[in-house]
């Protein structure tokens, strides 16, 4: 069914790499109800919705597409459904918030069923797909740096070296090392091997406990938010929330189709420039997106976490059907979950690792032609500076087709990349993000 020889793994090898991409995007079960617990949403609602969403769009990207791409709702977006939406809109509580998000998964899922996306894709300049692929592996190694304290803030030029003998940090390079010496060694499922070892470690050294239990039932306390569709197109026209649902769609589009062009180019699964089976791995996000606004979650997207589980082998759908699983059995092990989640020093090491694999993608820039080069430089270099894939793919947009224009080469440009270079601009200096 899924095709392994054919991909060169095999089952032993697909399981692993989906151990080693749950173990690093699993944080999203307890990240995301803290951010949407903030909004009023039950936490227990968004712990459930947040692990269905995840279930269903990473099922649907490996049983319909053939993908090791997992699927779940993103960070960003549930700040911005949080704070800047239910936060600052007068009047607009979660429900009426969710019902945005429903219509930009709907929009979303509409999209998705022409061709619009799968053009999309093969309009991105070859230069600017591997500026994303670069760009998310160090937007990544950036979050694992950061999670475990040995990037932290600093006053006077906005991050600094952490605190080196910090037990928490001590772990995590401790972790990165053991990782690091396996991968060198090219030992099998290193990355997964690599999480292990920290995590005895940190259970022996006392920074990793059980406190709460390590299993929970599993529950929804508010069932179904959204039930009519309907009512909730009636609540954005009443409410007069367009910007919103655009944002939202705007962001998904470009955050879930810069991730899969840079996970599928780092797996070997781009065939001349094209992604096989584009459709049926678009249609993934938006309807994870879809039924996870009935169920009380911010809009989902394809995880760059997923690079992890690539670097460990991982081809095939195999590998989200054994995310979507671990998913499952997570919903019924939130205080184990909670605990491992909560140690960021044991999954970042293999974020970091990942992070230095992408960034191979530089070297087919062609760095020689300023007006190709220029605007890859801007994607890599903005999305770990503004912790955003969706602004650095913006940002390359708008100044790609702009210096094809002053450079006299302006039809050598897609009409789509002119077109979402406007929208970006838009975008950017008009709407919240």
């Amino acid at each position: 069914m899924f095709k392994l020889k054919e991909n060169n793994t095999n089952v032993k090898t697909e399981i692993t790499a989906g151990f080693t991409t749950f173990l690093t995007m699993v944080y999203i079960v307890i990240v995301n109800p803290v951010i949407l617990s903030s909004a009023g949403i039950p936490f227990d609602q968004v712990f459930m919705a947040t692990i269905i969403a995840a279930v269903i769009g990473t099922l649907w990207m490996a049983l319909f597409a053939n993908y090791p791409i997992a699927i779940a709702p993103g960070m960003g977006l549930n700040a911005y459904f949080a704070y800047s939406v239910v936060g600052s809109h007068g009047g607009i509580d979660y429900t009426i918030a969710l019902s945005a998000v429903f219509v930009a998964g709907i929009i979303f899922l509409i999209l998705s069923l022409t061709t619009f996306r799968e053009r999309l894709i093969e309009a991105i300049p070859e230069n600017l797909k591997h500026g994303i692929t670069a760009g998310i592996g160090l937007f990544i190694a950036f979050i694992g740096l950061r999670q475990t304290g040995i990037i932290v803030d600093n006053e006077e030029n906005l991050v600094g070296l952490g605190d080196l003998q910090s037990p928490a940090v001590v772990l995590a390079l401790v972790g990165l090392a053991i990782t690091i010496i396996l991968f060198a060694m090219n030992v099998k499922g290193a990355l997964f091997l690599g999480m292990i070892a920290t995590g005895i470690i940190a259970f022996f050294t006392g920074q990793l406990s059980f406190a709460e239990g390590i299993a929970g039932v599993p529950h929804l306390p508010e069932g179904l938010i959204i039930t009519n569709p309907f009512a909730a197109i009636g609540d954005v026209f009443q409410h007069s929330l367009y910007a919103v649902v655009f944002s939202f769609l705007l962001v998904t589009i470009f955050d879930t189709t810069g991730t899969m062009v840079g996970v599928a180019e780092q797996a070997g699964l781009m065939k001349n420039n094209r992604l096989p089976k584009a459709r049926q791995a678009l249609l993934a996000d938006s309807v994870g997106t879809s039924v996870g606004a009935m169920f009380g979650t911010s809009p989902t997207t394809a995880f760059i976490e997923s690079t992890s589980g690539v670097a460990a082998g991982g081809r095939t759908g195999l590998t989200g059907v054994t995310v979507s699983a671990l998913f499952i059995l997570s919903a019924f092990f939130a205080p184990l979950v909670s605990a491992v989640s909560g140690l960021s020093a044991i999954t970042s090491p293999a974020l970091i690792i990942v992070g230095s694999l992408m960034m191979g993608a530089i070297a087919k820039v062609r760095w020689s032609e300023f007006d190709e080069a220029f605007p890859a430089f801007l994607v890599i270099l903005s999305m770990p500076l503004t912790s955003s894939i969706a602004t650095g793919i913006a940002l390359g947009f708008i100044s790609h087709p702009l210096l094809k224009l002053v450079t006299g080469k302006g039809k050598s440009v897609h009409p789509l990349v002119y077109i979402f270079a406007v929208l970006f601009l838009y975008q950017l200096v008009f709407l919240s993000h």
